[in-house]
This record gives C-alpha cells, sequence and structure tokens, in this order.
C-alpha cells in the first residue's frame, strides 16, 4: 500500500485551503432509519445532502436534524430529533443536551459522553464512551445458552479544524445460534469478524477494531484514512457494496460540490484465510471502487458506479488504478489483464415527503447477445434490486413500512479465485447470500411510545445451493468464495437451481432505549429452510435479551 499512502502524503502537503473536518455517524441500522425518515421528510429543504454512501458526516445529519427539529409534531419525533442532537452536540448549537446526573463533576457532563472536552475556541474537541453488549438467548437447534459478551470503547475528536479522528475497540466472546455456525462451518470464518479463536468449546472469540483519520483538502474535498466498513445504497440490502464482511484497510477521497458527490475508495482486502499453526502473513488483494452521485432535483438521486478487484505479485498495488476518474475497464484492458471489473448504478426517488422508491442494478458481465438468445449462459451475470420506504404509513404517526426485492443471477460476484472474486476475509462485499437467489423483504417499525421501537422483519428468500459431498464441489453460482470455472456446463442457468431452498427468516424485536444509547432488547427469530435435499432443512427458533450501550445490534440474516 506504499503508493496509497505515498499520495495521501502529497495530498496533505499541498492543502491550502483547510475547513473545518467532521467525523461520521457510525452505521446502526436503527439510527439510520431515522435519518432516511428525515430524509425523505426534510431532504428538499438540504438539497447537497446525498444519503446514498454510508456512513454520513455528523455535521450533515446534525443539520437534518436542526430541520426536523423545526418540524417536529409527534413526541416520538421530537424525542428522535433530540436524540440526533443529543448525538451530534458538537456540530449543532442547541444546549439541551446537560445531563442531569453528573458523576465525580467530570463524568456525563451531558446526556451523550462518558467524558467530553471542547476547548473555548472550539480548535479541539473529544468524546469518550464506553461500549458493552451483553446478549443472552436459547436457540432450539443447540445445546446450552446462547450469549454474546462485548466490551471496549469508542473514541473521537477534532483538532486545529482540520482533523477528525475516531476508534472502536470490542473485545468479544460469543456463543452463536445453529443456523450462524452453519455459516461459520461452511466458510470457516465468523461472520462480521476477522480473524478468531475457540472459546469454551462452541464458543469464538476475536477483537473488532475500526478507526480512522479525515482530513479537509478544501472546501469541497476531505480525504480519509482508516480501517471500517461502507454501505452503498438506500436499501436493506446492497448489491453493489455493503456491510457484510469485516472492517478493512482504506483509502477514501470524498468530493462534494454543488449537487455533485463523487467517492473514491481504495481498499486492501484479505483474499483468503485458513486456520493454522503459528503466524503467517494472509494473503491480500486490491479494490478501486469510485461512485458518482448527482441530486439531478432535490427528490431525485442517481449514481453510477464501477469498481475492480484484482491482486498482483508480492502483494503490489497497481498504479493505474490510483487514477481517480478514468475508466477502470479501460486500464484493465490496456494492461492486458484479467481483473474483476463490475459496473452499476442506484437511483432514490423521494415523493410528497412521504414515500421513497429506490433501486440498484449491478452489472459483472454482460453481453446482450447470449441475453437475447435467453439460453441461460452462465457468465450473463446481474443483480437488480427495487425497493419502497412508506413513513407514517396510512396516516399513522412513526409507523414506517420498507419492501424490498433483490434478485441475483447465479456466479455474480464470483471471479476465477479467491484473489479477484468480490469478497474480503472468504465474506462477500455485496449480499450475505452471495447470489443466485430471488428475495422479498419486508420491514414493519412501529415507535408507540419515544423510548420504544418495535420492529417486524420478514426476509423470504429462494436460491439454489451447492452441491459439496468429500469428493468434489458442483458450483451452482451461490457461493462467492468458489471459482467460477467449477461451473459444471456454460448453459442452461437460471436462479434457485442446484438444491433449490426456500427459506423464511422472521425477527421480532422491542427496543427500549433507557437513556441516550442504552438499550434493552426482546427478540424472537424465527426460521423456516426447506430444501430439495431433506437434510439441508432447518427449523430454528431463537429467543434473547440484550443490553446495549453505544453499540448497534448484532445481526446474523442470511
Amino acid at each position: 500500500m506504499r503508493p496509497i499512502l505515498g499520495a495521501l502524503l502529497l495530498v496533505i502537503c499541498m492543502a491550502l485551503n483547510l475547513q473545518a473536518q467532521d467525523v461520521y455517524v457510525p452505521y446502526d441500522r436503527d439510527t439510520y432509519h431515522l435519518i432516511d425518515r428525515y430524509q425523505i421528510k426534510y431532504g428538499q429543504e438540504l438539497e447537497n445532502l446525498q444519503s446514498n454512501v454510508k456512513p454520513i458526516g455528523r455535521q450533515e445529519v446534525a443539520k437534518l436534524a436542526e430541520v426536523s427539529a423545526m418540524n417536529a409534531q409527534t413526541a416520538a419525533d421530537q424525542f428522535n430529533t433530540a436524540y440526533l442532537l443529543n448525538d451530534n452536540w458538537n456540530y449543532t448549537d442547541q444546549e439541551n443536551n446537560r445531563s442531569k446526573w453528573k458523576f465525580l463533576k467530570y463524568f456525563y457532563l451531558n446526556n451523550t459522553d462518558l467524558y467530553h472536552y471542547e476547548s473555548t475556541d472550539k480548535d479541539f474537541s473529544v468524546r469518550v464512551s464506553p461500549v458493552m453488549h451483553l446478549e443472552l438467548g436459547h436457540d432450539n437447534q443447540t445445546d446450552g445458552v446462547r450469549y454474546v459478551n462485548t466490551r471496549g470503547v469508542q473514541l473521537e475528536g477534532t483538532l486545529d479544524g482540520k482533523f477528525g479522528f475516531y476508534t472502536f475497540i470490542g473485545e468479544n466472546q460469543a456463543r452463536y445460534p445453529g443456523y450462524v455456525n452453519d455459516r461459520i462451518l461452511r466458510d470457516g470464518v465468523v461472520p462480521h469478524e476477522g480473524f478468531w479463536k475457540r472459546f469454551k468449546g462452541d464458543g469464538y472469540d476475536y477483537i473488532n477494531a475500526r478507526g480512522y483519520l479525515n482530513y479537509a483538502v478544501s472546501k469541497h474535498v476531505e480525504i480519509q484514512l482508516g480501517h471500517d466498513r461502507h454501505f452503498m445504497g438506500d436499501g436493506y440490502r446492497s448489491l453493489l457494496y455493503s456491510d457484510y464482511a469485516p472492517p478493512a484497510f482504506f483509502l477514501k477521497l470524498n468530493t462534494k460540490v454543488w449537487r455533485l458527490h463523487y467517492m473514491n475508495l481504495f481498499q486492501e482486502l484479505t483474499s483468503d484465510f485458513v486456520r493454522g499453526g503459528g503466524d503467517k502473513l494472509l494473503p491480500k488483494k486490491y479494490m478501486a471502487l469510485h461512485r458518482l452521485g448527482i441530486n439531478i432535483t432535490d427528490n431525485f438521486n442517481i449514481g453510477a458506479f464501477e469498481t475492480i478487484v484484482f491482486a498482483r505479485g508480492k502483494g503490489r498495488f497497481e498504479l493505474q488504478y490510483l487514477n481517480p476518474v478514468i475508466f477502470y475497464r479501460s486500464v484493465e484492458h490496456g494492461l492486458g489483464s484479467e481483473d474483476n471489473a463490475m459496473l452499476g448504478t442506484d437511483f432514490r426517488w423521494n415523493i410528497a415527503n412521504r414515500v421513497q422508491l429506490y433501486g440498484q442494478l449491478m452489472l459483472d458481465e454482460f453481453l446482450l447477445r447470449e441475453v437475447k438468445a435467453k439460453n441461460g449462459w452462465w457468465a450473463n451475470k446481474q443483480a437488480g434490486q427495487l425497493g419502497a420506504k412508506y413513513i407514517d404509513a396510512f396516516g399513522l404517526s412513526n409507523f414506517d413500512l420498507q419492501g424490498e426485492v433483490n434478485v441475483i443471477r447465479p456466479y455474480t460476484y464470483q471471479h476465477r479465485s479467491q484473489s479477484s472474486n468480490y469478497q474480503h476475509y472468504k465474506q462477500s462485499l455485496a449480499h450475505p447470500n452471495g447470489a443466485n437467489l430471488y428475495e422479498l423483504i419486508g420491514i414493519v417499525r412501529y415507535q408507540p411510545h419515544p423510548r420504544l421501537n418495535l420492529t417486524g422483519k420478514a426476509i423470504a428468500t429462494r436460491y439454489g445451493q451447492d452441491v459439496i459431498s468429500f469428493a468434489d464441489t458442483i458450483n451452482w453460482g451461490n457461493n462467492v468464495n468458489l471459482s467460477y470455472e467449477l461451473r459444471p456446463t456454460d448453459y442452461g442457468h437460471e436462479i434457485g437451481q442446484g438444491i433449490t431452498t426456500n427459506q423464511l427468516h422472521l425477527d421480532l424485536t422491542a427496543s427500549f432505549q433507557f437513556r441516550h444509547n442504552v438499550f434493552v432488547d426482546l427478540k424472537q427469530i424465527l426460521r423456516r429452510t426447506d430444501a430439495e435435499d431433506n437434510l439441508l432443512d432447518k427449523n430454528t427458533a431463537y429467543t434473547s435479551v440484550a443490553f446495549r450501550w453505544n453499540i448497534p445490534q448484532r445481526l446474523h440474516e442470511f
């Protein structure tokens, strides 16, 4: 990654026009639902706000919350707006975040942070918060108590109006329900996490850490270097880039001017992971990605996306992909390489401050001649998404609905080897279920009391599992970790091929917020998996209660 680091230092040295820099709101689906809700209601008043690339800067969220504060009518919306204002207090002028429960004169001076400090000239600020996730559950597919035990700390701040910094570190022990253990057994990795160790039989021990440094190059350009996740799109799933895989090292450039947002992302990824004796360097690969988004109107956004995944001998980054504005496919052809290039587009359309339509289209490979032939050519690898959000549905305040359809053809995201397929640490960089699937998602959210949120999710998936035996594996295009060169035939492929499986995942959650970012969750998960091979049938019931402090829910929805 020396070229990436060198480019970073060069940009910093050349920066002349420095602007105040903020950090980002950590990606939490519940928090970002509030952001989406108020972006639908009031986004037209912030013409430069673009929510397609997440996480989003605290300063932008604070502006959105201030607009919401002037319009909030229900007790729940007032509470939610106050939550967003308090969570981003150092980017607002509001004075309602002072705590009534100070501790030892220095701690919890506000409602948000265990400890915070901001200099009188606002040249330096720091926020420190504890992190805790204690969960107990029971699963009818396994013996013994299922649990998650996470302890950690989160720290963020700004310096000299030029830098923003963030770090999170958590130490974890966990015993997962049976369906999660099945995924671990298949791929050899813990979902969402990196390196892991066994813990007391069927448990897992791992550390998760994220962090970055932001720097304002100019009024419109920022540069970010760190180790974190990203998410692209407005849907519950992302077919372009999701937060399913563990954090990875990255360099990101954000350029925001007028109605445009241009993002460049360069990443170093881990192409494979196999547990073995002793320390060893894991194989690397690299990704270059860019997306251009434009707010065509105050309520309609469209974006274009391109990415390329590649590996070079001895872990070398291909310098030509550092060009932030070039068409990667042309570089690939010019190099004579066989790198994995993908193109995509997405849109978001807010209607009448109440409804949002959104969608994505991803092209891994596409040959119009073969599409017209309708012969199921294996290399026509595409994915599509279409969804809608309806807030305050049917006139009921704080009753929000979301529906989404995802379709992914077989072999999408696969490539010749682990060095060029669309995964990091053996985990998909897009949909957590890989490919070869139809999926229908329905989500109902209701906030009957400001501190109580009720959420119901139904995820119905039809997918084709690969045929795995001791002697061989027949790759029908589901698992991104397999090589498409293992396909059984070139033609006749259709979605759901292989071991056709119908799966229904239901999640009912009641979450109560006792104080800022302190939650108790009651959760019931019901899963039914019905496969053509009866040995793969599963019926799972998982019940859990969790205490969370400054950390989002851990969701295993695959």
